[in-house]
């Protein structure tokens, strides 16, 4: 292997690992995030409250959007992304109420 290809597979690997460690990041922060979703759910079937809150998603989408520019990403990705956990969400509400 040349030189240039062992540091191009070095950095790889580096890569790689981070890619690791992020992947991690975002599934133990996604637990976290539905556990409390889950408090919320609890909370909302014990107070009659309706599983879904147009408002407050709406507020979460642009508060996403502007957080997603910000971060140099994909803002219409972000969205169909918070849009994918509010579905998963409001299906978990939605199982405490019945």
């Amino acid at each position: 292997m040349t030189d240039t290809a062992t540091r191009a597979a070095a950095l790889l690997k580096e890569h790689r690992a981070s890619i690791d460690r992020l992947d991690a990041i975002l599934v133990y922060t996604l637990g976290e995030r539905f556990k409390h979703t889950q408090a919320v759910g609890k909370l909302k079937a014990t107070h009659d409250l309706p599983p879904s809150d147009p408002a407050r998603e709406a507020e979460q989408i642009e508060r996403l959007e502007d957080l997603a520019n910000r971060a140099d990403l994909d803002p219409e990705f972000a969205k169909k992304f918070l849009n994918f956990i509010i579905a998963e969400v409001i299906q978990h509400h939605k199982r405490h109420q019945t």
